[in-house]
């Protein structure tokens, strides 16, 4: 397991995709990603291609929306603030 920066861990990402087209790509995304996905796809040029597909296949791929679903606030600790341990030095 890898951990998240907030020291929650997540399942590790399989190291092949299901996305093989660029439609596959596209179908992954949600709608509001679609149209940053296609207008950056517009203006890449052919030999920047392939690192921004690989880019957009591991966001669209990386699991991030499943792990939240499946355990939104495991390990997490709510209510804290960071001033709340000092003392009052007055």
């Amino acid at each position: 397991m890898t951990t998240a920066p907030s020291g929650v861990p997540h399942p590790p990402r399989p190291s092949t995709h299901p996305l093989r087209t660029i439609r596959d790509i596209r179908e992954s995304l949600p709608e509001d990603q679609r149209r940053h996905f296609d207008a950056e796809l517009a203006d890449t040029e052919l030999e920047a291609l392939p690192e921004m597909l690989h880019r957009w296949v591991t966001l669209s791929n990386d699991g991030f929306e499943e792990f939240l679903l499946s355990q939104p606030f495991e390990g997490m600790e709510f209510g804290a603030r960071s001033y709340d341990a000092q003392t009052d030095a007055e």
